[in-house]
């Protein structure tokens, strides 16, 4: 077998059952590539050594007949999570030299499932970003190109998103605070899905916004994502969000038979100047799932309108507390300090030179929102609307809607440095079909299914009720069945 680094995860694990490949095999694979690919910027910290122990062991057990299914499996773990002894800085000066002494829940699982960690991915500083141009270790690079213009992978799991894009790695892991693992998917021509809120522990993952962060796969297709996702997921009494509810076997629900679903169109997503041909991927979409036997339904959300303005108040508000317990007391970078300086001045130079600009406009965007004399005026407001943007969604799935179908962003991966120093607002944009998903809680899953004008990745997004994780990737399946989105981006990296 050649080119072992550009396998499915399912492939791989079939081929080391039947004892074709090793996982040593595969594992070197990825190493080789990705010391060719510095000019991605996807990884930022390698562990190779640790890689090739791992493969060894995970080739002993798939020999013993001790397997799970993402047993020997390379993947890329992003900079966001705690690795025992790894380097994990959430992209930040300001937590240089940290590396845990302990293990995020997810990656603990899929370490536990034999999986083998080949580095730690590129991402926004925080996750703070959709173009991951905020990150400390520079920007990652979308493997797709047009001539000789560099592209953004999206934010803020662009390395991730790269990495799997360029078959660096067979699969990665990502976050989604507001579209994070879903809009660098849809930029890269991959599979993302953000399940609901609680499937996925967040303990050990560097908090952005508690009440909207979630774990989730980014990989190179829904059966990939559905068998990592099971090995990523499980309750977690170290975190009081997580569900202790059963783990289905999502492979297994990968029917193909959606005859009878039900699948939501929502007005709102229609927005003043969108682009003709995200309009018509979308419509596409539509008569896929028509043609696989689901029922089209026009469905309304009507608060959709408010939820931009909504999470860019409520996530800057949680990452405001979260983010004070970087003062560089503890760990990371604490700055030099002149003669007279106090504990304040500490504070706030190390603050300032360990948080970049879109950190530092964030936290105090959420500091004002929470200040006394604004709480109620944004934050209190905020809430309220998260909780109408709920019932929307409620009402619409008591109606006996199993999915809605809705393009994953307003356009095709843009140029690296087009909106970085604009309005930020412009940037902001990039998540209006996101955000909603993650104010409701609610699981979605952005899938490739066509190219641009350009010929660049366009991705449709299917939202599901919660905890039906299963459902949504078997609609999913349909889709990309059906949509043969099989385009890779020309090596030129």
């Amino acid at each position: 077998m050649t080119e072992l680094n550009k396998l499915t995860i399912a492939d791989a694990r079939d081929a080391l059952r039947k004892g074709d490949v090793t996982s040593t095999e595969i594992t070197e694979a990825c190493l080789t590539e990705i010391e060719g690919a510095g000019a991605l910027g996807a990884f930022v910290h390698n562990t190779s050594d640790l890689a090739r122990e791992q493969a060894k062991a995970a080739d002993a057990r798939i020999q013993a007949g001790d397997a799970p299914d993402m047993c020997g499996i390379p993947l890329g773990i992003k900079d966001l999570f705690c690795t025992k002894g790894v380097p994990s800085q959430a992209a930040s000066k300001i937590l240089d030299g940290f590396k845990p002494e302990y293990e995020s829940t997810v990656s603990q699982n899929l370490l536990d499932a034999g999986t083998i960690m080949l580095g730690k991915l590129n991402m926004d500083e925080f996750a703070m970003g959709s173009s991951n141009e905020t990150s400390v270790y520079g920007n990652a690079v979308n493997p797709w190109k047009i001539d000789d213009r560099e592209l953004t992978p999206g934010g803020s799991s662009g390395g991730s998103a790269s990495a799997v894009a360029a078959d660096l790695c067979l699969g990665a892991t990502g976050t989604d605070t507001g579209g994070s693992i879903r809009q660098p998917a849809a930029f890269t021509g991959i599979t993302g899905i953000k399940p609901t809120y609680g499937r996925c522990s967040r303990w050990g993952v560097v908090a952005f916004a508690s009440s909207l962060d979630q774990a989730g796969p980014m990989t190179k297709s829904v059966r990939d994502a559905a068998i990592m996702l099971e090995a990523m997921c499980g309750h977690d009494a170290k975190d009081s969000t997580s569900a202790d509810i059963p783990v289905p076997n999502f492979e297994a629900m990968l029917t193909g038979d959606i005859k009878g679903k039900k699948i939501g169109i929502p007005k709102e997503y229609h927005m003043d100047g969108m682009p003709d041909e995200i309009e018509k991927l979308w419509a596409d979409g539509a008569d896929m799932l028509r043609d696989a036997g689901a029922e089209m339904v026009d469905i309304s959300l009507p608060h959709t309108k408010y939820a931009l303005p909504a999470y860019y108040v409520i996530a800057p508000a949680e990452a405001s507390s979260n983010l004070a317990r970087y003062d560089g007391v503890k760990y990371g970078h604490r700055a030099k300090l002149e003669a007279g300086d106090g504990i304040d001045e500490m504070y706030a130079k190390t603050r300032a030179e360990g948080f970049g600009d879109e950190v530092q406009r964030r936290v105090m965007v959420g500091t004002y929102v929470l200040s006394a004399g604004f709480y109620d005026a944004y934050y209190n407001r905020a809430r309220r609307v998260r909780a109408l943007i709920k019932k929307d969604f409620d009402d619409v799935f008591a109606q006996g809607i199993d999915a809605i179908l809705t393009p994953a962003t307003p356009s095709a991966a843009f140029g690296l440095g087009e909106m970085a120093n604009a309005d930020p607002v412009k940037m902001y944009l990039n998540d209006v079909f996101t955000v909603t998903v993650n104010l409701a809680g609610l699981p979605g899953i952005s899938i490739p299914a066509g190219l641009d004008a350009q010929g660049l990745p366009l991705g449709l997004q299917l939202i599901g009720r919660p905890w039906e994780e299963g459902d949504l990737l078997n609609i999913a399946h349909e889709v990309e069945a059906r949509a043969g989105f099989v385009a890779k981006p020309s090596k030129w990296w």
